[in-house]
Parts: C-alpha cells; structure tokens; sequence
C-alpha cells in the first residue's frame, strides 16, 4: 500500500460528464483520483488527460450496481494511494416517461444506478473512512430531488431518496468527522438527456433543456469544491444550483 501526501478521492461515473468535469478539477487542485465507470476508453482517455497535467490518476473499470467490481474498485484505490479522503457519488441515469406508460424495467435501472449503486459504494468505502478518522462523502442529487413535476416520476423517487440518504448518514457520521454533501443541479448541459429511452420523454426535456442558459459541467465541478474546499470546521451539507433563467 503506497501513503500519498494527496488527498485521494475516488470519483464515480467519472468517465465522461459531470464525473469527469469533477475529476479534471480536483486534479488540478493537486487530488490523486480513482476514476470508475462502465466505459473503459473513456475512463482511460479522462484519466490521461488529468496525468498529461500533471495530476495523478487511476482509471477504474466499475459497474456500481455490482457490489464485487465496487469491492476491486475500492481496493485498487487503496492498493495505489493508500487512502479515500473523498467519495464523489456521481453515476447516474435518467428515464423520463410518464408512469402509466412506463417500460418499468427503466425504473429498475434508475433505482440501482442512482440509488442503491450510490449506497453500496458508500458502504464499501465507509469503513475506510472511519478507521482514518475523517473523509467527506458527496452525492449527487438534483433539483428533481427537491420539486416533482410530470414525466419525471421515478427519477423523483431516485433522487429524493438520495437526499434522505445522505441526511440519515450525516447523523451517523459526523462524530467520525466525516462530512456528507448533497448536491442538487438544475439542467446541465451534457448527454444525459439523449440516452433517456422514451422518444416522447426525450423530445419534451431536450425542449426544455433548449429554453434555458444551461449550467456547464464545470459549474457543477466548481460547486464540489466548494464544499470539499470549506474550512474543517464548516460541514456544507446542500448545494443547490440551477441555471438563473430555471424556474422550477
């Protein structure tokens, strides 16, 4: 096991996005990085580009839905740099629909990626973080976690969950000094929207996508180092970020 003098943190859905806008951050920001997604060239190529900068990174191939591949992800991490200081739970999916149309299959999708993946890898990483004393956890949610609106349903459910998640595990965790951050973007401009499976659904949200100034991956990046950026004695326990002209 390799000691790094860097915070290390290990990065979900990290290979394109969101996840891999996080991760270009916090590498400049001097964090060592594990980076785990399902797509191994992409994971590779975000990974290069992060150590071409001088920054240190691993890619690591990782379904969260499977609880063996996060087992090898979570020991590779401490195999290279010997710690997780920080956890950015950011893989997910969205399939829009109505419910009484619904290909419910897509609802189990969404449920394992967006929750039940979030929180096994939260449990696999939980007992490393409390044996060092420290360790701040991010997931992140939406505004879908904080307003319901129609078509959206169970990736509402998905995400208000989230939220519960984290609160409940912010109960139990602080006196570990381990920090839990949710945050909850608006619309993003990245591809999320075009791998939604309903056509319909996926007509009506790029539609809306296009009426707004969406916000940048690097915003949302920007707003995770804020938190993980807080003097210690500052837990941000919600960021919640939508583009100015979003109303709902």
């Amino acid at each position: 096991m390799t000691a790094s003098t860097h915070r290390v943190a290990l990065i979900t859905g990290a290979s394109s996005g969101i996840g891999a806008a996080i991760a270009r951050d916090l590498g400049a920001r001097g964090y060592h990085l594990a980076l785990a997604a399902r797509r191994k060239d992409a994971l590779e190529s975000v990974a290069a580009g992060i150590r071409t900068s001088g920054g240190g990174a691993i890619p690591l191939v990782c379904d969260v839905t499977k609880p063996e591949q996060i087992a090898t992800c979570v020991a590779h991490t401490l195999t290279e740099f010997g710690r997780i200081d920080v956890l950015v739970n950011n893989a997910g999916i969205m399939h829009n629909g109505l419910i009484a149309a619904a290909d419910v299959s897509e609802w189990r999708e969404m449920i394992d990626v967006n929750l039940m993946g979030l929180m096994l890898v939260t449990h696999a990483v939980l007992p490393h973080m409390k044996a060092a004393g420290s360790g701040h956890i991010v997931n992140m949610s939406s505004v879908a976690g904080r307003i319901i609106t129609v078509n959206n349903g169970v990736y509402n459910v998905t995400k208000w969950a989230v939220n519960v998640f984290s609160e409940a595990l912010r109960k139990e965790v602080y006196g570990d000094k381990i920090k839990v951050t949710v945050i909850g973007p608006g619309v993003v401009e990245t591809d999320l929207k075009e791998k939604i499976a309903n056509p319909a659904a996926r007509a009506t949200f790029k539609a809306f996508a296009a009426s707004l100034d969406p916000l940048t991956v690097e915003d949302v990046a920007g707003a995770v180092a804020y938190a993980l950026e807080a003097p210690a004695h500052v837990a941000v326990n919600e960021v919640l970020l939508r583009p100015a002209n979003q109303e709902r």
